[in-house]
């Protein structure tokens, strides 16, 4: 059969496309890749969730397990050393006792004797307003930070010779630092209610409670708003050394 002529045929015929027909393509492909993306996101992920932020909880809580668990190992391995210096340290018994004095005055030897303990808390649910007094806002009926600075400031104050917060004893480079409704103390994290222990005379630790302007001012609150406070005293109370890290990692000696 002949062929007409002009007609493309046989292996050497090419297809030519438009612009138009590549810009429509494009357009087409695009949309579907919204298309899809946008069902896979309405389907299986919640836009406006705060898993963000429990991811987060979760991993200060894990840290602050996990800090400690490493003061415990801490305290283990300082104790075993401290069991070995005893034992040959070629020191004179003067050496010894201001050795003993400077352990004690940082507080990595366990202290005892009288004391007391503060106890700070969040004030309840279903808490009040005392006649009197203003609608409170939501930062007042929370323990803050400065709290808590001025209980141990007091204590200190009334010749406290140790100062355990929760479950750690305080040292000189310790910070006592709130983040919201919680509280971050060397690597760790508690919530309310807050306890602030001390050993020292009894009678001179309430006095520096009482004479505390920023405690006096914490009182109105709890008459105000129900904020706990609550003074227990102890004829007898141990506060075991401080046992994590003593190095200064931003600090330098002087001299």
């Amino acid at each position: 059969m002949s062929n007409f002529a002009g007609t493309p045929e046989g292996p050497g015929r090419t297809a030519r496309w438009r612009p138009v027909r590549l810009l429509t393509l494009a357009v087409f492909a695009l949309a579907g890749l919204i298309f899809v993306t946008s069902f896979n996101t309405a389907r299986g992920t919640n836009l406006r969730t705060d898993a963000s932020l429990l991811r987060l909880s979760d991993l200060i809580e894990e840290r602050s397990h996990k800090n400690a668990g490493l003061d415990e190992s801490a305290a283990a391995l300082r104790s075993q050393v401290d069991s070995l210096a005893a034992r040959d340290d070629g020191s004179t018994r003067a050496e010894d006792e201001k050795l003993e004095a400077l352990e004690a005055a940082a507080g990595t030897t366990e202290v005892s004797g009288s004391g007391l303990t503060v106890t700070l808390n969040d004030a309840p649910p279903n808490a009040r307003v005392a006649p009197g007094y203003p609608e409170p806002q939501a930062n007042d009926l929370v323990i803050h930070q400065q709290d808590l600075q001025a209980v141990v400031n007091a204590l200190w104050r009334g010749g406290a010779e140790g100062i355990r917060v929760m479950d750690q004893r305080l040292i000189s480079t310790s910070a006592v630092r709130c983040v919201g409704n919680t509280l971050i103390l060397q690597g760790r994290v508690y919530s309310p209610p807050y306890r602030i222990t001390a050993v020292g005379d009894r009678g001179r630790l309430n006095r520096a409670l009482a004479d505390s302007p920023a405690i006096r001012n914490y009182q109105l609150y709890v008459k105000a708003y129900g904020l706990g406070w609550k003074v227990d005293e102890h004829k007898a109370v141990a506060l075991p050394g401080y046992s994590g890290t003593v190095d200064l990692h931003y600090a330098r000696p002087a001299g």
